[in-house]
């Protein structure tokens, strides 16, 4: 039983981790410019927030899911201004020279901003939740361990997309000199300042 839930769990997670948006653009983007590590441990932050939100999802955490959602307006207006931060950092950054050597702080910090990024949008808590039922899986809140298993399913499907995903940037990444790299840069970042002004201007609708 445990293993079927832990396979469906990592197709939840690889379906919902594999649509590029702002998350998927900025790991693409850190795997062009820092090296397929960085990429991968940004994706890693990603997924453990999918964990997390699986996990609020599976175990029938109701009252944590209707606190996220009731704060929704403060964590998309940190969510946009960290967007249109890191996205004018983009445009003006140069990429890295060599990826051999990169310092720990810079993975921590590749790590938190998409695990904090991903949490500042509650409305995947809806998706889960969504999912979750469509599939007849809202009962695992009544067993720890069938819901576990399908936790840790979510966070290994998604953390199996963004290793795929760095993996295969970091490949096409060699053929790249620094000039295209920092075009796709200015791109890169341009689009990333687009996800967060959207995702500021939707707060008029909250």
């Amino acid at each position: 039983m445990e293993i079927n839930l832990l396979f469906k769990g990592l197709i939840i997670g690889l379906s919902i981790a594999a649509p590029v948006g702002a998350i998927g653009l900025l790991c693409i983007n850190r795997t062009l410019s820092q090296g397929s590590i960085v990429g991968f441990i940004s994706g890693l932050g990603a997924a453990t927030a999918d964990g997390f939100y699986g996990c609020i999802a599976g175990f029938g955490l109701t009252l944590v899911a209707d606190f996220l959602i009731e704060q929704q307006f403060w964590l998309k207006l940190v969510g946009g201004v960290f967007l249109c931060f890191w996205g004018v950092n983009t445009f003006v950054s140069k990429p890295a020279r060599s990826t051999q050597a990169i310092a720990s702080s810079n993975l921590i910090q590749a790590y938190f901003s998409t695990l904090l990024l991903t949490i500042a949008n509650p409305s995947t808590i809806l998706s889960f939740v969504a999912v979750f039922a469509g599939l007849g899986l809202a009962d695992t809140a009544q067993d720890y361990t069938s819901a576990a298993a399908l936790v840790f399913g979510v966070f290994l499907g998604s953390a199996s997309w963004w290793l795929l995903l760095s993996g295969g940037v970091g490949l096409v990444r060699r053929k790249f000199d620094s000039h295209t790299l920092r075009l796709i840069n200015r791109v890169s970042g341009f689009i990333i300042v687009a996800f967060g002004l959207a995702a500021l201007f939707s707060l008029g609708k909250l």
